[in-house]
């Protein structure tokens, strides 16, 4: 089946799209060996955009562990984009009542998180006296300021209006924010698709203001132990959670591999960003992405 998309026909022709035969025909003439000669740009890096990527370093000193910073705080950040997308492509299954098509998103978000998680790898060679080489150079820098991140937190239901302030003056990122706190979280749209089919979901729940993080409530533990029951292989609701746990597992790894990191690095000095460094990530470790999905496994 030939697959079209004619959003962005300028780079379809750089790309160049090519048939099942076409590849072969191309095989043929180059007897097997890859092609080395294009009229402009090569194709993989008109899709990738590989030079620009790599483009987008600029240490501020001169310590080659720098590089290390940063590439790995890029990856981060497009790990979060990428996660945010497979979550709201959930988010858009769910809303349709289509629990099987939002299975893979959620199964592909939890695979991108643990690809974040092993992105710390990268900088477990940083001792305190390493990052204090260039760590004055950050200033203000911290990864609490990452728009990126804190959009995933809210997708994710972990809501706080507050934490969007820093953002007042970049009004393209705070529009994005905002919008994101005015719509429902994924674990909202969860508890919604619940009500619907059929669990007792009080209506203060499924009303509430939408910006607030969404606190526990009894009713909707009882839904998911009532919804864990069938333990056959056609209950869409248990495989649901089971998703949904995978992807909260992964990224509570990514919260504490983070504390750890700090822990490595800086011990318990203040943060860049001006809170309390160490103590801040520890305390805010206890809020729970979908935390009836967790507290209901007591009484299944």
């Amino acid at each position: 089946m030939e697959q079209t998309d004619l959003r962005a026909p300028a780079l379809a022709a750089a790309v160049r799209p090519a048939t099942p035969q076409q590849r072969a025909a191309r095989a043929a003439r180059n007897g097997g060996e890859p092609t080395l000669e294009f009229a402009e740009r090569v194709p993989y890096d008109a899709y990738v955009h590989a030079s620009t990527l790599h483009g987008l370093q600029q240490p501020l000193s001169d310590d080659p562990g720098e590089m290390s910073f940063l590439v790995v705080s890029q990856i981060m950040e497009l790990y979060f984009g990428l996660t945010c997308h497979e979550l709201r492509e959930a988010q858009r299954c769910l809303r349709a009542d289509r629990i099987g098509d939002a299975l893979a998103p959620l199964r592909r978000a939890a695979l991108h998180l643990e690809g974040l998680n092993a992105a710390w790898k990268g900088l477990r060679w940083m001792t305190p006296a390493d990052f204090n080489r260039f760590r004055n150079l950050l200033g203000e820098g911290s990864g609490f300021q990452s728009a990126m991140y804190r959009h995933l937190e809210f997708l994710l239901g972990l809501r706080d209006p507050a934490l969007i302030r820093p953002f007042r003056r970049q009004p393209e990122v705070y529009d994005e924010l905002r919008a994101v706190l005015a719509v429902p979280s994924l674990w909202d749209d969860v508890v919604a698709l619940l009500a619907r089919r059929g669990f007792d979901v009080p209506a203060e729940v499924l009303g509430r203001d939408v910006a607030e993080e969404h606190r526990p409530h009894p009713a909707v533990e009882a839904a998911w132990v009532a919804g864990y029951a069938d333990d056959g292989p056609d209950n869409h609701l248990r495989l649901l959670g089971e998703a949904l746990a995978e992807v909260a597992e992964q990224f509570g790894d990514w919260r504490w591999n983070h504390v750890k990191a700090v822990q490595r690095t800086m011990g318990a000095k203040v943060g860049s960003g001006g809170s309390a460094g160490l103590a801040w990530l520890q305390r805010s470790m206890a809020r729970v992405v979908f935390p009836e999905l967790w507290s209901a496994r007591t009484a299944m």
